[in-house]
């Protein structure tokens, strides 16, 4: 049986006359990472800042370990390690004094772990907070919480500012945590990045949840891309209704690139077989057509400007 780790239950919130929030609902069970995508303006870090106690919601039932995230913030938040997506710490005290700050704020401290961290991310400590880049404030926030003893881990776009080579090692990281039985809740609007970690993912659009569900469940809601290549020619392929963004990539139309609804893939394939099908290679829906499924490029700008 699934241990809800999160549980959000029609959760408003509003600011003024403003909406941030309609209704917002998902739950995050024990051992899971879950992606909570949606791009900027879309509802993400209210969500979280409302998990964290740092917002206090106008409806519905919020909970972390079956506890009112807003009675009980100070109890709830001794499980938790938090990154926000924009760090900013004491300038005059170097990087490991900020690390060793950071884990006594929540009564732990610097142990093998910590050095660990350190190494692969490759931070000078020994540097005043002030010196710092973006990325490396992000460091030193993201080996505080890594290193810290929690059952819940919350990144809020926690790789703004990390070079490729820190991004995949933050992924190895959360990976590790998962192995470890630990609940990840991680915001973001790298899809790539969700993609290889989430086991769950939840789409936020102006403020309300739109879908729910693994990649796996949720890619039945965009298209396949096929390249096929028959030893008759395809040029009727246009003529059917359920084929889109057709290319043909020969003069002799023997062979085409398209998109396709996936329940229409068996009804195609006895078509093709009558011309007969040389080849075929089926390529699934990557989250970002996913997110694109959903938003499209003027959806996502006008959420962008909120």
């Amino acid at each position: 049986m699934q241990q809800p780790i999160i549980q959000l239950k029609q959760v408003k919130k509003r600011f003024g006359k403003f909406e941030a929030l309609k209704n917002v609902s998902f739950e995050l069970n024990k051992g899971e990472v879950m992606g909570f995508i949606g791009p900027n303006g879309a509802g993400k870090s209210t969500t979280i800042r409302v998990l964290l106690g740092m917002l206090k919601s106008n409806g519905g039932d919020a909970k972390i370990f079956g506890k009112d995230v807003w009675q009980d913030a100070v109890e709830i938040h001794r499980q938790v390690a938090y990154v926000p997506g924009d760090v900013n710490l004491w300038p005059n005290l170097t990087g490991g004094e900020m690390i060793d700050l950071l884990l006594r704020l929540n009564q732990q401290q610097r142990n093998q772990e910590t050095e660990r961290l350190i190494d692969i991310f490759q931070l000078d400590t020994s540097k005043k907070s002030r010196n710092y880049s973006k990325g490396n404030r992000q460091k030193v926030a993201l080996i505080a919480a890594l290193s810290q003893t929690a059952e819940l881990y919350i990144f809020d776009e926690p790789t703004s500012g990390l070079d490729p080579l820190n991004e995949r090692t933050f992924q190895k990281e959360v990976l590790r945590l998962r192995e470890a039985g630990k609940s990840v809740l991680l915001s973001s609007h790298i899809l790539s990045e969700v993609e290889k970690m989430c086991d769950q993912i939840a789409i936020i659009r102006e403020g309300e949840i739109i879908e729910q569900g693994s990649l796996k469940e949720l890619r039945h809601l965009t298209r396949l891309e096929l390249t096929v290549e028959t030893a008759e020619q395809l040029s009727d392929l246009a003529q059917r209704g359920t084929v889109y963004d057709l290319k043909f990539e020969n003069t002799a139309e023997t062979k085409a690139t398209f998109t396709l609804d996936q329940e229409e893939l068996a009804e195609l394939m006895i078509w093709l077989s009558q011309k007969q099908l040389v080849s075929i290679v089926s390529t699934p829906p990557t989250l970002e057509d996913l997110f694109l499924h959903y938003y499209g490029k003027e959806g996502s700008e006008d959420a962008q400007s909120n």
